[in-house]
């Protein structure tokens, strides 16, 4: 068996198909929506199919990105939306590892969609619990198989999971907010467009340190946040301004990751509006996409003083649990906010590595 790009119409059809068996019967598994994997085609990321006997066993990306190569330090091929049945899994590979070495590469990342930052990786723990937006949930065989073929984790992360408490657990002085020129902004469905490069920029400043974070383009967030005001609890939004400058920020959004489970991540025009027609019953849970404090201002308490207007949030608009997307292993500094909250790891996190020789 030998990988083949998707060309065909039914190709893409057979591509988007193949979690719908893999993931048979399996509501824990949270699958990319359509419309991404589609325009991701038409901008020329490139598809793979690996078939049996004409029936399709696996899939996979294979794409590059210069930002990424610098961060880690060798031209490496990506691969990325990488599902397969348990006995595909070592062609798969091969083809993945072939695919390197003829473009010349030193190693293979992924599975990465299209970047670490954006979505992607690989659960290795907590297969029990559900996945949910912007995470992955996969078979217990797939860290098996990758480590069986000698991919070596890289990132080591957990998501989380926690309680929204009934009383604030973060303190913070009210006195400084004057002090200091501290202002709480919420978010604005109206105002979503204005908010957006407010937000870019303290994203990749607070993140730059990160060893998987390349930065983010405003092509890429619109593209990653396209429809957010059509989901936007605003609530849920909260950036933080010293003396007008914005110095950190927190983005939440309701879970609606049992309706994408449902519509097996088809959300056309008709399930868009059976969601807005019924987006209240998701709003017991959250997921926590992205946190940060812009360096210097960092260590300061100001995520505390987010937090708890967060939670406030939370309280006031019913939600239960608060879901965490993964959190490096390296940073203590952001599991320690969850821990205060009762939370506990979710599901272990990874991405695969492997070098690669001519």
């Amino acid at each position: 068996m030998t990988l083949h790009p998707v060309e065909s119409r039914r190709d893409l059809r057979d591509f988007l198909a193949l979690t719908d068996r893999v993931y048979a019967g399996e509501p824990r598994f949270i699958p990319p929506l359509h419309a991404q994997v589609r325009a991701w085609h038409r901008q020329g990321v490139r598809l793979f199919l690996l078939r049996r006997r004409g029936r399709v066993v696996a899939r996979t990306t294979l794409h590059t990105d210069a930002a990424l190569d610098a961060k880690l330090g060798r031209a490496t091929q990506l691969f990325g939306l990488t599902e397969f049945a348990e006995e595909a899994a070592e062609e798969l590979f091969d083809g993945i590892l072939a695919a390197g070495r003829g473009a010349g590469k030193e190693a293979v990342f992924g599975p990465v969609s299209l970047l670490p930052n954006q979505a992607g990786g690989v659960i290795t723990a907590g297969f029990d619990e559900r996945g949910f937006i912007d995470s992955a949930w996969n078979h217990p065989y797939y860290p098996v198989a990758y480590e069986a073929c000698g991919f070596a984790r890289r990132f080591e992360s957990d998501t989380w999971i926690c309680p929204v408490p009934e009383e604030p657990v973060f303190a913070f002085d009210d006195g400084r907010i004057a002090a200091e020129g501290l202002r709480v902004h919420r978010g604005d469905r109206r105002r979503v467009a204005e908010q957006l490069p407010i937000l870019r920029e303290m994203l990749n400043a607070s993140f730059a340190q990160l060893g998987y974070y390349t930065e983010i383009s405003a092509e890429q967030l619109a593209a990653q946040t396209d429809g957010l005001a059509y989901l936007l609890d605003e609530s849920l939004l909260l950036y933080l301004t010293k003396e007008e400058r914005p110095i950190a920020f927190v983005l939440c959004l309701p879970d609606i990751s049992r309706f994408i489970a449902k519509i097996r991540g088809n959300l056309h025009l008709l399930n868009q509006l059976r969601l807005l027609a019924t987006r209240s019953r998701y709003r017991s849970e959250a997921v926590l996409i992205i946190k940060g404090t812009v360096p210097g201002e960092q260590g300061h308490g100001y995520m505390r003083l987010l937090s708890r207007e967060l939670h406030e949030g939370l309280r006031r608009g019913g939600y239960r649990a608060l879901r965490s997307t993964y959190v490096e292993r390296t940073n203590p500094g952001s599991a320690a906010q969850y821990t205060a909250m009762g939370g506990r790891p979710l599901h272990g996190y990874t991405f695969y590595e492997k070098g690669l020789t001519a």
